[in-house]
């Protein structure tokens, strides 16, 4: 329906444009914490932020990072999650929040990766990193090429654990790009961080992020927590088929970094919408083309058209398409043939390309030499 819409929109101004109510947007919460950020992870559309450049200490948010790349070799083959991950004196030793794995035994590399998603294992980190890199060390350099990879550009990492360290910091922006990733580009895996409970060794442990247990919607991110860093949550929910996902950094304890976040979420789902409006390669408008073998050429988009916007304004959202006043033969798939552009408000949201969707071969000698002789007089007579 928001499809036809828009495109009777296409050559006219939306009426509704003018006499739609205004939309309200009420100022975002500030929360009680260092710096947050508040993405649709759908469209990559930041809703709140504050500080979210700050470089500061991620704790073990850390390990989403080295959960993200255990993914990512597992999905490449280039390890499996049946491997039996030797555990080494260095895992074993390492102090802080622990999976409990005893150092010479072998430990299959799924339930490590549960045992630093769910339980926060240092130990299980250290051997996941070895296994991969060789070392922690080696897994380190992995770590910040990724991430460069990705798009996080203040951050660096020193180890594969958050272990308090010079150098080792993040920010909340790329926090939630690091989220996004996870989310997006290994969907098997990041179910896995909705799990609330994890046994191994005969001991139980509970997932360390609460609103697994107070809300419906939530089904991951990570926790984290130092003295330098504070409390830290990167959670993400999804509510009426919009994703949302928060980053809260430094705050006082366990219940304010779970408290905050609620505030961000229920903000953004409250006051904004994930918007679908176009698909890749649906036909959008048929156009005259001269001098083809075919009278017309089918014309759309080549990526999906989705935005975020105030819940409620889709009414005022204005599409339109400028399409090439003449197109000649021969046209070949992905050919630029105009754009379209989508304003909500006078403020630009999309200016994308539109392209011919099927190619069109050149006609024959008469049948160009027709149509050049149309397009003569038609330039002559305007």
């Amino acid at each position: 329906m928001m499809q036809k819409f828009l495109l009777a929109t296409v050559f006219t101004l939306l009426t509704l444009t003018v006499q739609a109510q205004e939309v309200i947007i009420p100022s975002p919460p500030q929360l009680a914490a260092t710096a947050y950020l508040l993405m649709d992870a759908d469209t990559g559309k930041v809703l709140v932020e504050h500080n979210a450049d700050q470089r500061l200490p991620p704790a073990s948010l850390t390990k989403m990072m080295t959960a993200y790349i255990v993914s990512e070799e597992v999905e490449r083959n280039r390890a499996s999650e049946n491997d039996m991950v030797n555990i080494s004196v260095k895992a074993w030793q390492k102090g802080g929040s622990k999976m409990f794995v005893r150092e010479g035994t072998e430990v299959k590399l799924i339930d490590l990766l549960r045992g630093v998603i769910i339980q926060s294992g240092n130990d299980a980190s250290i051997a996941l990193a070895e296994h991969i890199a060789g070392s922690e060390e080696g897994f380190v350099d992995v770590m910040n090429q990724t991430a460069a990879q990705l798009g996080m550009v203040n951050t660096q990492f020193q180890n594969s654990t958050g272990w308090p360290a010079e150098g080792h910091y993040t920010t909340a922006r790329d926090l939630a790009i690091l989220a996004k990733a996870v989310i997006e580009d290994h969907p098997d895996h990041y179910s896995l961080y909705s799990e609330k409970y994890f046994s191994y060794n005969g001991i139980n442990q509970a997932n360390r992020n609460r609103l697994l247990f107070r809300d419906e919607s939530v089904d991951g991110l990570k926790t984290g927590h130092t003295e330098a860093a504070g409390y830290c949550l990167v959670a993400s929910a999804v509510r009426r088929d919009m994703r949302l996902i928060s980053v809260v950094l430094g705050t006082s304890s366990e219940n304010a970094r779970a408290a905050e976040t609620e505030k961000l979420l229920s903000y953004g789902f409250r006051y904004y919408q994930t918007q679908a409006l176009y698909s890749a390669g649906d036909e959008l408008q048929r156009q005259r083309v001269w001098a083809g073998k075919q009278e017309e050429v089918v014309i759309g988009v080549s990526q999906d058209i989705r935005l975020t916007i105030p819940r409620g304004a889709e009414d005022k959202l204005d599409a339109q398409m400028h399409i090439d006043e003449i197109i000649k033969a021969p046209v070949a798939v992905g050919d630029e043939l105009g754009s379209l552009t989508i304003d909500l408000n006078g403020e630009r949201l999309v200016d994308v390309p539109l392209v011919a969707l099927e190619p069109v071969e050149e006609a024959g000698f008469f049948s160009r030499l027709i149509d050049a002789i149309k397009l003569f007089f038609i330039k002559i007579f305007g």
